[in-house]
């Protein structure tokens, strides 16, 4: 087994243990709505017409769903690693009652029975049933799950759509080698997004058709986590989206990417693992795999911080995402951008019984010559036991933003970065650290406000059932935010504390009960010991640390 291997087998589990804590893939899914009575969508039309051929959704109260549409043909045969083709027309009425195929992944990420395929290239919509006020604002959701796993179904837009009279888009794009593999030895004028191109496709159905669920093409607002919010900043440094959308919000996600030489060796090494050797025909001989085979090699292809990413060096990406928001080079519209306040907290978990020589050892493989001052910073007896270097690693891998830049003073620096070239920015950190999460198997261990639990408070599923009223609360202050940000370009909301942009040296925390605040930047930058990691050299960690 590969160094490569093992680290992906170890991150997986890990991956597997976040999405079990936070409820990542729970979903109020179609199987409450399909079993209503058609007798409630009776006082208006189920039937839209798109320009592919005309679709029947299904009522759920006051919402109606269109699900598992398509927005490209089905990305397999000689569609497979190409740029998403037109979608075939059809005769008749499609039903849109159910999810479309999730995209091959290797980590099931969802608790619903929906198959998986190459023929995943699937959309659902959900809209208020009445839709007689005009156009309405467009939030465009792109899931998360490290472009390794993840799918539309998972996000269940029906409230947002019928509280706060928002159309929700959520998508399914390519994801693992299906979606980011730039081909060995094909010259063909592509990076290997693929997966990206997907998100460009769906953005294209929605200005050709929104309309017609009551959407607005002109008000639309790409949102995403994680992977998503990788997603939404290489879109924004994207020249091919240019256009496609009115606003941004990226949540736990940052600007990483792969350079040319980077994905070529990540591709080489995948051919070797498919029995694809010779430098040659890697090609033609990576095609002619059956897509089970091409994912059963995946497991070489993964992990949190060695897995796919955007690539440099196509039309679609010229330059990395991060060098386009210092240089200005972006698709300039208003942005919200934010974090929890543990992200990796959950990552720590193999360090939870580690003794103090081990934590003192992993910081010097972490860091190096920086080992001691860190150290310093954060001494091991200063954190609880009997977890302390799981909460100590954690601090400091939020602080340091050393995973993929996310969270912490780097993450703070990117927004500022946003914000020398457009005013309308906006920062939040997400601080509820008794958000309800899956059990760890550790006594007491405290997750706190770890990376994806924001996600029920905008999507529901099971989580959200075990809701404080406080939460409850809290849940529906980020809707109306994230409702507003869409509908104004700015996260206003009636009754919520007002959100001023970074500019103004503010930053949103989000609480439950009545510590929903603004903190001030430098408070921020205190809180994360910025003062010091921003004086330090040091690098993104390359792969996930393990105990």
């Amino acid at each position: 087994m590969s160094v490569r291997t093992r680290l992906f087998a170890k991150t997986t589990i890990v991956l597997a243990l976040t999405a079990a804590l936070t409820g990542c893939g729970t979903h109020a899914g179609p199987e409450h709505a399909a079993s209503r009575s058609q007798a409630e969508s009776d006082s208006h039309s189920l039937v839209i017409t798109t320009k592919t051929g005309d679709v029947e959704g299904i009522s759920a109260g006051q919402v109606d769903q269109f699900l598992g549409m398509p927005y490209a043909a089905p990305p397999v045969g000689t569609l497979r690693w190409e740029p998403p083709a037109p979608t075939p027309t059809w005769d008749g009425i499609r039903s849109a009652a159910e999810f479309g195929p999730r995209c091959y992944q290797p980590v099931s990420s969802g608790s619903n029975d929906v198959s998986y395929g190459e023929d995943c290239l699937y959309l659902n919509v959900y809209t208020p049933s009445e839709r007689t006020g005009g156009p309405l604002p467009v939030l465009f959701w792109i899931h998360g799950g490290g472009f390794m796993s993840g799918s539309g179904s998972q996000s269940d837009g029906s409230q947002i759509a019928e509280k706060f009279n928002t159309v929700v888009v959520t998508i399914n794009y390519r994801l693992g080698a299906f979606g980011f593999l730039q081909l060995p030895g094909a010259d063909d004028g592509t990076a290997g997004n693929f997966g990206l191109l997907d998100q460009q496709a769906a953005l294209h159905w929605v200005q050709e058709n929104i309309a017609g669920f009551g959407g607005d093409p002109s008000q639309v607002t790409i949102v995403g986590q994680s992977a998503g919010g990788h997603s939404v900043c290489a879109q924004l440094a994207s020249p091919t989206a240019s256009g496609l959308f009115q606003g941004a919000i990226i949540q736990s996600g940052g600007c990483p990417s792969h350079s040319t030489e980077e994905a070529q060796a990540d591709a080489a090494s995948f051919a070797v693992s498919t029995g694809c050797s010779e430098p040659g025909d890697m090609a033609q001989c990576l095609r002619s795999r059956s897509g089970d085979e091409l994912l059963a090699a995946s497991t070489n292809f993964g992990g949190i911080l060695t897995g796919p990413l955007p690539i440099v060096g196509g039309p679609e990406l010229p330059i990395a995402p991060d060098a386009a928001i210092k240089s200005g080079s972006f698709n300039n519209v208003p942005i919200m951008i934010g974090e929890t306040r543990d992200e990796t907290r959950g990552w720590a978990i193999p360090f939870a019984d580690v003794t103090e020589d081990r934590y003192k050892q992993e910081l010097q493989e972490e860091f190096g010559p920086l080992a001691h001052a860190v150290a310093d910073q954060y001494p091991y007896s200063s954190f609880p036991s009997p977890y302390g270097a799981a909460y100590a690693l954690s601090t400091i891998w939020n602080d340091s933003s050393v995973f993929y830049g996310l969270g912490g003073c780097q993450y703070l620096t990117l927004a500022n970065e946003m914000a020398v070239h457009q005013p309308r920015v906006f920062f939040y950190r997400f601080d509820d650290e008794h958000a309800p999460t899956r059990e760890t198997k550790l006594p007491d261990f405290n997750v706190g406000a770890a990376h994806s639990t924001q996600l029920p408070y905008l999507w529901g599923g099971e989580l959200a059932t075990r809701f404080t009223p406080e939460q409850q609360q809290l849940s529906q202050t980020m809707m109306a935010y994230w409702a507003g940000f869409a509908a104004h370009g700015s996260p206003t909301a009636p009754t919520q504390p007002e959100w001023s942009a970074i500019g103004e040296g503010k930053i949103m925390v989000l609480d439950s009960g009545p510590n929903t605040r603004t903190v001030s930047t430098e408070q921020y930058a205190a809180d994360h010991r910025c003062g010091f990691w921003n004086e330090q050299n040091y690098n993104w960690l390359p792969t996930t640390p393990t105990a």
